[in-house]
């Protein structure tokens, strides 16, 4: 870690008060950015500025599925700290709706909007302040989900699809304004958003799936951010970095040396 990193340089992180977005405010600040967090709640929002100091991170309540809300926030920031240089697009919500028959439409609109369409907001509106200060970085928060199909996760899979593509073509289409674009890909870190599978009982066989046999750290999602907001990612851009433990790694098929030993075959 580099106390000077960040220094002289303003960001703002999406679902910026809790799990990766906290942690990710965390570490920008203690790098020596200045943060604009924003999120539906304030609670944690001011919590989080008591922690780090008011001169350092200010909390604004945003809706990311309203336009006009992430308009707000982008001039806030602007006008309470003097630019914009980092964004981080990290709100997001998971949807285990089922079968696309069983999937209602609200949860379908929902689920796009939050993960998606936020995106393009942000974008839309802060691009031009990066492209007055000579160039910036946005980091997306995406997924392993929207790489590989999860069963009953469709409307997931197609906002976080679609939000590396759409990653993709914003690093391309910005090149040449010294704007990077990249994404950050987990797979299961231990957030809240991660508690329904306490509550249904599935985290066990979950992580057991997991070649490392736990779910991340939100600190360890952070630290990718934070590098790929740097300057020692220069060179990246539309790039998607996939930190799931070594899940996307395996073709799915099962562990055959296991499976013959607890069969009792010889390998």
């Amino acid at each position: 870690m580099r106390k000077d990193r960040f220094e002289g340089r303003v960001a703002i992180v999406t679902g910026g008060t809790t799990g990766i977005g906290a942690a990710t405010a965390r570490r920008l600040v203690e790098e020596g950015a200045r943060v604009v967090v924003a999120a539906r709640r304030p609670e944690p929002g001011l919590a989080l500025v008591a922690e780090l100091g008011e001169d350092r991170v200010r909390f604004c309540k945003c809706d990311v599925t309203v336009q006009s809300d992430v308009e707000a926030l982008i001039a806030m920031t602007v006008e309470t700290f003097g630019g914009l240089d980092i964004l981080v697009n990290n709100a997001g919500v998971t949807c285990f709706g089922g079968y696309t028959p069983d999937l209602s439409s609200q949860d379908w609109h929902q689920t796009i909007a939050i993960n998606l369409h936020s995106i393009y907001y942000a974008c839309k509106a802060a691009i031009p302040h990066m492209k007055c200060r000579g160039g910036g970085a946005i980091v997306n928060t995406t997924s392993i989900s929207g790489m590989s199909a999860d069963y009953g996760f469709t409307a997931y899979n197609a906002a976080k699809g679609g939000a590396i593509n759409y990653t993709k073509a914003l690093a391309i289409d910005h090149a040449q304004d010294n704007i990077r674009v990249n994404t950050v890909a987990p797979g299961l870190v231990d957030t809240p958003m991660a508690d329904a599978l306490e509550q249904f009982h599935v985290r066990e066989p979950w992580v057991a799936n997991i070649p490392m046999k736990r779910g991340g750290k939100p600190e360890e999602i952070a630290n990718i951010i934070a590098f790929l907001a740097s300057d020692e990612a220069s060179f990246m851009t539309g790039s998607v970095v996939v930190a799931d433990g070594g899940l996307s790694a395996t073709t799915g098929q099962p562990n055959l040396p296991k499976l013959l030993a607890e069969l009792g075959v010889a390998g």
